[in-house]
């Protein structure tokens, strides 16, 4: 899997973390809807819980590709 990771470039992160990520745009975006939804305590629909694994999952391959590349991690030679 990490082998995937290093192999795309950072921009396919950044663009999936900004879109997916934050879709919809308004009245506010899905992720921060539901992360106030988890730190109230309100998360506890399974389809609430699937929204907030759903549209954290491109910030957090971001922040893993972020970090792979902190630490030096290149995409690997075929």
């Amino acid at each position: 899997m990490f082998k995937l990771i290093d192999d795309l470039s950072l921009t396919v992160f950044l663009v999936a973390a900004l879109t997916l990520g934050l879709m919809p745009f308004t009245p506010e975006p899905h992720l921060w809807e539901k992360l106030k939804m988890l730190t109230s305590g309100d998360l506890t629909r399974p389809i609430d819980m699937f929204d907030l694994a759903l549209h954290g999952l491109p910030w957090l391959l971001l922040a893993v590709k972020g970090a792979r590349l902190a630490l030096g991690h290149r995409p690997s030679e075929s």
